[in-house]
């Protein structure tokens, strides 16, 4: 089976893969662009890159239903296991795991992370990008980033075939710097993610 990549709109993804379904940055309910409701996916494993909510987003309802394997940074992930979701695996950046649809590389991102509840903010670990590589491609998702010269680095490292960066600016690249990141990266195909979700970044 060929894998099939699926937007979701601002930063979610689903990947249809031999070992099952990999859904990325679930911020489903309240995003504007994503073509299905929470409660009609039902993912194998979902990896998140950070705790702001139009990311974490739908994580901890989908996981509880349909028992999905959450993949996230050390932080967000033991915030991921106090709120209920007993399946969760913790990484670093720089860190990698062989799971079933085959081997995680956890990225560099330059970002922030925190969740918001009761009106306190939550201190979530470091961000991250990640980097999937399945039986038929290799997929790099950079997670909420600005440009960073060790994109470089991850294309030499890793034989991209798909990028999927963020273009919106304000709180990530920009066009002109996504354009700047494929010349790192040398994907054979770019996804633009991460726009068109909220007026600050249309």
């Amino acid at each position: 089976m060929r894998s099939i990549i699926t937007y979701l709109g601002h930063a979610a993804f689903l990947i249809k893969s031999e070992s099952g379904e990999i859904l990325i940055d679930p911020f489903l309910s309240g995003n504007p662009n994503s073509p299905v409701k929470p409660d009609e996916v039902n993912p194998k494993f979902i990896l998140v890159t950070h705790g702001h909510g139009d990311h974490l987003g739908d994580t901890v309802e989908i996981a509880k239903r349909s028992g999905a394997l959450v993949i996230a940074p050390f932080e967000l992930g033991t915030y991921i296991e106090r709120e209920g979701v007993k399946n969760v695996h913790t990484m670093h950046i720089g860190g990698s795991f062989t799971f079933p649809f085959g081997k995680l590389i956890m990225t560099i991102a330059h970002h922030g992370s925190a969740v918001i509840k009761d009106g306190e903010i939550i201190y979530t670990g470091n961000p991250c990008g990640y980097v999937i590589k399945l039986k038929d491609r290799t997929i790099y998702h950079a997670g909420d980033t600005g440009l960073f010269m060790d994109m470089k680095l991850i294309g030499e490292r890793n034989k991209i075939d798909v990028a999927l960066l963020p273009i919106g600016g304000n709180y990530t690249m920009d066009i002109d710097d996504a354009v700047y990141a494929v010349k790192l990266i040398n994907p054979d195909v770019v996804i633009p993610m991460h726009y068109n979700t909220f007026p600050v970044i249309e």
